[in-house]
């Protein structure tokens, strides 16, 4: 399964980056940065859809989905566009992502950041909070109990939100278990990458209203927002079809003019 593929580059990219800087001297330079807590999760729970517009150049499902890549610039416009965050791929052997590309795209916007990456390790926590991201994503297959408990722990110590996300029911209790604050819930199914709104739409009645849900991957028209916003999904995250739009601002208008 492409998750192992995933998991396997990420920890062998992980020796080469603790290698250069050690975990003691990486929690060392976060001491230094103030503790400001990510308001990521409140904004969610205000009434409306939340859009979230991805900064990524390819995929696993996709290949490579744009050749020119002026990222900053594609934030300036999502910024424009008014989304309610951005999400900035930094996994770089399947999504050519980079974790240069959130420290420079924190320099350009005050938009809350999403550090897009398959966090398997203490470490990647902190380096999203250096990055300057103040979400970061944790996915419930990859991940034991302890370690989901644990990182979602660290993330709040540092002020940051974090994303679970889920493909099926079962990762859904472990989520709840693990007191998940935010959930998103693929809508891709890792196996053969087929997309079922429908089965997202099932899952998404397993969880609380009380906890905001993202709807994640596959959805490409504004008839695919409307679906899962009247679904009760308070946000989604949207990559493929704004990185292929010619006017980014002018798609973000039409999937937030769906409710």
């Amino acid at each position: 399964m492409i998750l192992d593929d995933l998991v396997a580059a990420t920890t062998k990219r992980l020796v080469t980056e603790k290698s250069k800087l050690s975990l003691a001297a990486l929690k060392a330079e976060v001491s230094q940065l103030p503790i400001t807590k990510s308001t990521f999760a409140k904004t969610l729970q205000q009434p409306g859809l939340h859009i979230i517009g991805e900064l990524k150049q390819a995929s696993p499902s996709k290949g490579q989905i744009v050749t020119d890549f002026p990222y900053l610039q594609i934030a300036k416009e999502y910024a424009l566009a008014q989304v309610t965050a951005i999400s900035v791929l930094t996994e770089p052997d399947y999504f050519k992502g980079q974790l240069t590309y959130l420290e420079k795209v924190h320099q350009v916007t005050d938009l809350p950041l999403l550090r897009k990456d398959f966090t398997i390790d203490p470490y990647m926590i902190y380096q999203a909070k250096i990055s300057g991201a103040s979400i970061i994503l944790l996915i419930v297959a990859i991940l034991t109990d302890a370690q989901l408990h644990d990182y979602l722990h660290l993330a709040k110590d540092l002020g940051l939100d974090a994303i679970v996300e889920v493909h099926d029911a079962q990762e859904i209790r472990r989520a709840l278990a693990a007191n998940a604050k935010i959930i998103g819930i693929n809508n891709r199914n890792l196996k053969d990458f087929s997309v079922d709104l429908q089965h997202s739409q099932q899952l998404r009645q397993l969880i609380p209203a009380t906890i905001p849900v993202i709807a994640e991957s596959g959805l490409k028209t504004p008839t695919d927002v409307k679906t899962v916003y009247q679904a009760g999904f308070n946000g989604v995250l949207i990559g493929e079809s704004l990185m292929r739009a010619k006017n980014k601002v002018q798609l973000v208008q039409q999937f937030q003019a769906v409710i």
